[in-house]
């Protein structure tokens, strides 16, 4: 399916669902600025080609398996929620180099070394993938004014075996200077967790909130994950640490109200 013959649409939500019958589909209009695409049920598509050079806010949550392309950059692009398990993942996020907010979920190939997100501030990752903890590392180094970073799984874990972690041999540039506010969603306080909590609280000199949000509801495990945190050495003299129940949703990292309104993945 083609949509190419509307020069003014401006807003396009599209749900997929079982039986609509179409395989690729793509979306050519050079007006659009808000695009949300959603598959509903368990359907094989091809994936979805998309061409918006004017696109400003942009939603993915497609599990295809199928192609998954854009034609063109986005170079007015500020907001995007990606989640696609489909095929050239890369093409998706390297289009996206001058937005300010992202939320996605990831493999560690998933975009091209040499990336760079010069004007990303708001960044949300989903911790569901075996190598989602390399996938982070290269978004704090490809980020050099990240100011808030939430870390959250949205999906069902993949980790099989659970991820390796190896501490980078440099700093990111973002804890260095621009990182205010740390939030991690689902917190289980492994060793691996712990391990990068204390990287981050270590290195980060602007750092004024860490926040933790344990998966666990249990009283005596909360309390000795705060103890390890709290012990844990902090860059920032400012930073302030806190460890609690609090939910949140995919679309917190959304500061403008047209996604906040009509983005429920």
């Amino acid at each position: 399916m083609i949509l190419s013959s509307c020069p003014v649409l401006e807003n396009l939500m599209v749900d997929r669902c079982q039986g609509d019958n179409v395989d690729l589909f793509v979306v050519r209009v050079a007006s659009l600025k808000v695009l949300l695409l959603r598959k509903l049920s368990d359907i094989n598509t091809h994936g979805f080609v998309i061409d918006t050079p004017s696109l400003e806010l942009l939603g993915i949550e497609e599990a295809t398996g199928g192609f998954c392309g854009i034609e063109q950059n986005m170079p007015k692009i500020e907001a995007a929620n990606v989640y696609v398990t489909c095929n050239h993942t890369e093409q998706i996020i390297s289009s996206l180099t001058s937005l300010e907010q992202l939320g996605v979920c990831l493999s560690q190939d998933a975009y091209p070394e040499g990336t760079i997100f010069n004007w990303l501030v708001r960044l949300h990752l989903c911790t569901c993938d075996a190598q989602w903890l390399n996938v982070l590392m290269r978004l704090l180094k490809d980020s050099p004014k990240l100011r808030i970073l939430r870390l959250e799984q949205f999906h069902s874990k993949k980790i099989y075996p659970r991820p390796c972690w190896k501490e980078p041999s440099h700093v990111p540039g973002c804890l260095l200077s621009s990182l205010e506010t740390f939030e991690w969603m689902e917190y289980e306080g492994t060793e691996e967790e712990m391990e990068v909590a204390r990287f981050i609280l270590r290195n980060t000199s602007r750092l004024k909130r860490a926040a933790f949000y344990p998966e666990s509801t249990n009283a005596e495990e909360e309390l000795v994950m705060l103890m390890e945190l709290s012990m844990s050495p902090r860059c920032s003299p400012m930073c302030q640490l806190h460890l609690g129940p609090r939910t949140f949703t995919k679309t917190d990292i959304f500061l403008d109200h047209r996604l906040n309104r009509s983005l429920k993945f």
